[in-house]
């Protein structure tokens, strides 16, 4: 008996034939594009690609192997790795999937650690033509299946786009969890994250020289004023950051406490942080995703290599929000601060994971923010 071969077939009707790996079963998503060289691990468990069937343009994917995470959606994972405990993508494409391995005990080539998260892959298919559909037409539905494929663009057309759904809250911790500062540092500044789709690095970055509680996506102003932070960090995530539900809860809280905390957005945080204020955003065209992203910061005459991964821009932002960094690829906002307050927002991600380093900075700044309005004391 023939085994019916996989496809990934999208709303346009392109049918690309590959073979399966990972688990063996039909997926849908909306179809995205990765140009980062490596990072798989980090890339496939980020929160930000929740809804997505993510198509890496480097060929060759799964040559070193990654520990394998545990069941569940955790705000501490046992992989340095891992950005969320869980792979977040709906489905898997690339060139040619390998299975490399690693020392560490836990180990698991990319097959494994696809099917261990119940994760379906393709591979053996022409990447570069799902990435000029993508291009050529914007982001699309599609379909990893074994249907006719007729039949599953038609499908295809017919459902909404991931991005209508409340993702954040998928994402999102259920409640507070709480992350110890530096060690011999007891008086160290106390951060509150509004998890919107965390990634793990931030709250990494962030426990240098901070303790961190990180709070669930719908938590009110209230009761955060009531963990008395020090600053306030709204981070990545995924979806439309003027979903109905997120500008119900919040952005309101987001536009209560940012005037009076020193706050950073990052990726959907700085769309929502945007919005706060009266902003507008926009859908992408295909995106930006990858770790290679040039950004032009026009105060300081300066360029950064960035990595990225968001499919939503802001527009239109109020004279009191200021643009400080463009991307030279599409001129769209990369970055902003307020006028007078100690607010900045960046729409790529300054702790890489994959990527340069050329945005860490941007962490010490907001450190500074938080100890100067505080003069160092703990909140």
């Amino acid at each position: 008996m023939q085994v019916a071969r996989p496809r990934l077939v999208l709303e346009t009707g392109d049918a690309l034939e590959g073979r399966f790996f990972g688990e063996h079963r039909e997926t849908f998503g909306e179809v995205v594009f990765n140009t980062s060289m490596c990072g798989y691990p980090e890339a496939l468990t980020d929160p930000s690609y929740r809804g997505q069937i993510l198509t890496m343009t480097y060929p060759l994917v799964g040559n070193y192997g990654v520990r394998a995470g545990v069941e569940g959606r955790a705000p501490e994972t046992p992989s340095p790795w891992f950005e969320s405990s869980q792979i977040q993508v709906r489905g898997f494409v690339v060139r040619e999937a390998t299975n490399g391995e690693n020392p560490h005990p836990d180990s698991a080539g990319l097959d494994a650690f696809l099917r261990q998260h119940g994760i379906p892959g393709i591979d053996a298919l022409d990447s570069r033509a799902v990435v000029l559909r993508v291009r050529d037409h914007g982001v699309l539905r599609g379909f990893i299946t074994t249907r006719d494929p007729s039949e599953a663009a038609r499908d295809a057309r017919m459902r909404p786009f991931p991005d209508r759904e409340n993702l954040v809250a998928e994402v999102s911790v259920k409640q507070n969890s709480e992350f110890a500062g530096p060690a011999g540092a007891p008086g160290a500044p106390h951060i509150v994250l509004i998890d919107v789709g965390v990634k793990m690095s931030i709250v990494r970055y962030l426990r240098k020289w901070a303790r961190v509680t990180v709070v669930p996506w719908d938590t009110t102003e209230e009761e955060i004023r009531k963990l008395r932070p020090a600053g306030l960090v709204i981070s990545n995530g995924p979806g439309d950051p003027s979903h109905p539900e997120i500008v119900e809860k919040t952005v309101p809280a987001v536009r209560a406490l940012a005037p009076e905390l020193p706050t950073l957005g990052i990726c959907l945080g700085h769309q929502i942080l945007a919005l706060a204020f009266g902003a507008k955003t926009y859908k992408l065209k295909f995106g930006h995703r990858g770790s290679n992203h040039p950004v032009y910061n026009e105060v300081e005459g300066r360029v950064r290599i960035t990595s990225q991964n968001h499919g939503f821009s802001v527009e239109e932002l109020p004279s009191e929000l200021v643009a400080d960094e463009v991307s030279l690829n599409d001129r769209s906002i990369e970055g902003f601060r307020h006028e007078t307050l100690p607010i900045i927002a960046r729409q790529y991600h300054p702790e890489a994971a994959p990527g340069p380093h050329d945005s860490l900075d941007q962490f010490a700044r907001f450190e500074s923010m938080v100890r100067q309005a505080h003069r160092g004391g703990a909140a």
